[in-house]
């Protein structure tokens, strides 16, 4: 039965129809009866246009097979009359078949070769539209693979770029909230391409970053076909001139320049996230490990030689990730661990042991490449890292060995507390600035100076440890030889600072044994006896400023104390141990006394040993302490002490000075006269005059020594031409004690009150005699002044003592006359007591000073040369001012105590003569300032 004729404006009308219906069998009819007027182009831009993009792609793939095949199939049940063409007239489907406004199957990629077959523009069109319209490019796939073997771009471009967005977007990631078109992802260069296919890697820090690069970064690559290139061909030529290959591997092809941006992406990680790093090197066997899931042909993509250059390039980024991993945690150690094994696989060299393994082996690094030791190239750890001049990432046996040295050394640090990244390990080695070596091998040893006390074994494996960073095992080799020896990462430290640095931290661990047994053997020693000594020294200082408590038996001290003894021999006779040892026990006696320096700050040990002058802390001692100058004999000790010590003998810069015998005496004496004038001054100062009195006249003047001027005999020695140095003051200490003392008067709290005042002013008068006869010229007339005033209260005190027993006396008469006593005895004449009593006083009472003076003007004049000073001359000499103290102790026998057959007042009265010899003159007679001095300033 012949058709009825349809006009192709009008068959064209009802394939639109049918393709915005869907119904696709129909329009396979209609089209397998219009092929003339339905040719494969129209129809496709039928389809392009009005075939809803939410159609799955199940539904028309197979029309879409058939119709490129040719094979069209006629449904028998399709008639064209239900659809009422004839209602539109022919003229009337023209204008709207012309308004139909259909989509053009051009070629999107202007840069690209255009394909000739029009199903393949439709494909692609089509894909662009669905996912323009819908976003739905999971259902693309689904069209494009059963026409991926028409086409060769086809395939590229659904590997390249379905694919990677596919996976990104719903199977790897399902619930990424924001997906990439296909124009914009077209659009990206490699390195943002790369980076959004690798943006959720970062998240599960590297878990899955091996299957990332294999099956989102490697699709994505595997479409670097020449419509690619072309897109980033200008890119390429720049990168191109500055990749140069290496000698063994061909010229870099455009194919490989993509890859550079995933091995920075490598590198980048490294020092950011470094899991990600280590992650895709790990699970990831470079450029040829890709995954293309179904749509692969089973074809290698590159060829060898370009394999070949990629796996070195990929071998490189591995290296130069494991320098940039910026932690120094052991996990980070770890790995790079990792990294160097997957290196020694991908380079077929010998593996390598574990990190704790290879730490406590310590094997020698020898047979190092001078090339890449080379301190030129600590500039590579900065930048260039893929640079093909960098030979400290190129991959080989050299880089290698030197990575996992710098690893070991590293991990070893990290173990003991004082960790750095692997690069910074590298910059020591590199450089080997003994500057930045010694600051970070100080760090490394307070690291570990507070270690387990009681295990040996960890110190001696610490010692092999840092001797093995200094030199990577390879101790200096003899001169004259060829070979070179490797310097570890402190190579630039000498072997007798490390071994120092050991040994103190021993010491301050108590490990005496030890340090004995390797720092003192018999023979070889690895320090010199001097430096030995000096670090012994050292540490027990340091122990000793560190003691916050003054007991030896305890703390600080006796870790001092425990490292002199540990080495007796070494120390046998040393200086600096004595002096360190009565510094000890000084310190010890101080911590018995109570003792509080400025703003309430405790006594500390250290306080001690940098005060400017030690003497002056026995004045706070005898301060804060009630009746400590009753222990004179401890305070004279820890005086005697202080000097053993070196305390009081300082060079120019305050530093302790070695001193021989006769110094050390001459300190010691300065000292003890320092320290009784100190007690004499506290026992003044606490009332208890008697023990004043009793230091004055025993202690003081068995070690008081005049405080008159000298000139040292070098001094002496010099010529006219230098100006002599003044005349240096020497014990000044003593007759101000004695002058103190001399003032003191009673009062309610004076202990001894209970002995009479002319006893007491007996005693002031000679304390006031040893202040003349200790005392300067300068200062004898203000002593002179009180020496007066106190003969004044004396003479008034014997004369009321004179008076009261008189009237004692008399009144015993007047009783006596009252009460006559029986026997007759009465009328007895009775001796006149009265005139015995005053001719008794008479005899007995004291002569005044200037009494004294005038009577003995003559013996003065007769006796001494001196006459002539004593009227007024003020020429003297040395010589004489000694002498006329010297007769000042006229009335004491050889040891200078005080002669047993003579009166105190006659005493004092030699004391006076003495004073004329001295070049006293207002005692002759003379009108005198001195002797009309007020009592206030005598007060004074």
């Amino acid at each position: 039965m012949a058709r009825p004729e349809v006009s192709p404006a009008k068959i064209i009308l009802l394939a639109v129809q049918l393709a915005t219906s869907t119904e696709l069998s129909y329009l396979e009819s209609l089209v397998s009866r219009n092929q003339r007027t339905l040719h494969l182009e129209l129809v496709l831009r039928i389809l392009l246009s009005y075939l809803p993009e939410t159609l799955p792609s199940a539904k028309y793939v197979p029309f879409l097979q058939r119709i490129g095949e040719g094979n069209l199939v006629d449904e028998a049940d399709f008639d064209i009359k239900k659809y009422q063409l004839d209602q539109v007239g022919d003229e009337d489907a023209k204008k709207k078949a012309r308004k139909l406004h259909l989509r053009s199957l051009s070629w999107p990629y202007e840069d690209s070769e255009e394909p000739t077959d029009l199903l393949v523009r439709f494909l692609l069109l089509r894909s662009l539209a669905v996912d323009e319209s819908t976003g739905m490019i999971d259902q693309l796939p689904e069209l494009l693979s059963p026409f991926l073997h028409q086409s060769t771009f086809l395939r590229t471009w659904m590997i390249s770029t379905i694919l990677p967005l596919v996976r990104f977007n719903y199977e790897f990631y399902p619930d990424n909230s924001i997906t990439t078109t296909l124009p914009n992802f077209e659009s990206l260069d490699h390195e943002s391409c790369i980076k959004l296919l690798l943006s959720r890697t970062s998240e599960d820090k590297g878990a899955l970053v091996g299957r990332d690069i294999r099956g989102l970064v490697g699709p994505y690559m595997y479409g670097d076909s020449q419509w690619k290139r072309r897109k980033t061909r200008r890119a390429s030529q720049t990168l191109l001139q500055n990749v140069t290959a290496l000698n063994d591997v061909p010229a870099v092809s455009e194919r490989c320049i993509g890859w550079e941006d995933v091995f920075n992406w490598i590198i980048t990680e490294a020092s950011s996230s470094w899991e990600n790093a280590v992650e895709a090197i790990e699970k990831w066997d470079g450029p040829g490990d890709i995954d293309l899931g179904d749509y692969g042909d089973g074809s290698m993509w590159l060829d060898e030689n370009e394999q070949q250059y990629l796996e070195r390039r990929y071998a490189r980024a591995a290296t130069a990730s494991a320098y940039l991993v910026p932690g120094d945690s052991e996990d980070c150690l770890n790995g790079i661990q990792r990294i160097l094994i997957r290196l020694t696989n991908l380079l077929d060299l010998d593996r390598i042991t574990t990190l704790q393994a290879a730490a406590s082996l310590l094997s020698p690094v020898t047979d190092m490449d001078e090339v890449v030791t080379s301190p030129g190239n600590a500039k590579y750890l900065r930048n260039d890292y893929l640079s093909e001049a960098n030979v400290l990432t190129a991959p080989g046996k050299s880089s290698v060995r030197l990575l996992h040295a710098l690893l070991v050394s590293t991990y070893l640090c990290t173990r003991a507390g004082s960790g750095f990244p692997v690069k910074r390990a590298a910059e020591f080695f590199l450089l080997q600035d003994e500057r930045d070596q010694k600051s970070e091998f100080n760090k490394l040893i307070s690291s570990v100076r507070n270690g387990p006390k009681g295990d040996e074994k960890y110190w001696i494996r610490l010692r092999n440890e840092v001797l093995w960073l200094r030199s990577w095992g390879c101790e200096e080799l003899s001169e004259g030889t060829t070979s070179t020896t490797s310097k570890g990462i402190f190579g630039a430290l000498s072997t007798e600072y490390v071994e120092t640095e050991l040994l103190k931290v021993f010491l301050s661990n108590t490990q005496y044994t030890l340090a004995r047994s390797i720092y003192d053997p018999p023979a070889d020693p690895p320090l010199s006896k001097n430096t030995l000594i000096g670090t012994i020294i050292a540490a027990a200082m340091n122990a000793y400023d560190n003691a916050t408590n003054a007991n030896k038996t305890r703390g600080g001290l006796k870790k001092a104390q425990d490292t002199l003894q540990a080495f007796p021999d070494a120390l046998l006779d040393s200086l600096p141990r004595k002096q360190l040892v009565n510094l000890i026990d000084v310190t010890h006696e101080l911590g018995k006394y109570r003792l509080v320096f400025r703003q309430g700050e405790p006594f500390q040990p250290v306080t001690l040993r940098v005060h400017g002058d030690p003497i002056s802390i026995i004045g706070k001692v005898l301060d804060q302490n009630p009746k400590s100058y009753l222990k004179i004999v401890d305070l004279l000790s820890i005086g005697k002490g202080m000097v053993r010590a070196g305390l009081t003998a300082r060079d120019v810069n305050g530093s302790k000075a070695g001193a021989n015998e006769e110094e050390l005496q001459e300190q010691e004496s300065i000292a003890e006269k320092r320290i009784v004038s100190m007690c004499i001054d506290a026992a003044c100062v606490e009332d208890d005059f008697e023990t004043a009195y009793s230091y004055v006249i025993t202690r003081l003047n068995r070690v008081a020594g005049p405080a008159q001027s000298r000139t040292p005999a070098v001094e002496k020695q010099m010529d006219g031409l230098c100006a002599e140095a003044p005349p240096r003051p020497i014990d000044d200490w003593s007759w101000r004690a004695a002058l103190q003392a001399g003032k003191y008067r009673r009062t309610d709290q004076s202990n001894g009150k209970s002995g009479s005042e002319v006893r007491h002013l007996e005693q002031r008068l000679e304390c006031l005699s040893q202040a003349l006869r200790l005392a300067p010229k300068s200062t004898l007339g203000e002593i002179l002044n009180v020496f007066r005033r106190c003969e004044e209260e004396l003479v008034a005190a014997a004369q009321q003592e004179t008076e009261e027993a008189e009237a004692w006396d008399a009144r015993g008469d007047h009783q006596t006359d009252e009460h006559e006593m029986p026997g007759g005895f009465g009328s007895t004449p009775a001796r006149n007591t009265s005139d015995l009593t005053k001719t008794r006083a008479a005899e007995e009472a004291p002569m005044s000073l200037f009494d004294l003076s005038r009577a003995s003007m003559a013996r003065a004049q007769n006796g001494f040369s001196a006459l002539s000073m004593l009227r007024g001359s003020t020429a003297t000499s040395p010589t004489s001012g000694t002498e006329s103290r010297g007769s000042l102790d006229g009335s004491r026998d050889e040891t200078g105590t005080p002669k047993t057959g003579m009166r105190k007042r006659d005493q004092l009265k030699s004391v006076a003569v003495g004073g004329l010899a001295s070049g006293v003159g207002w005692l002759i007679g003379a009108p005198s300032s001195a002797a009309s001095r007020s009592s206030d300033e005598y007060e004074r």
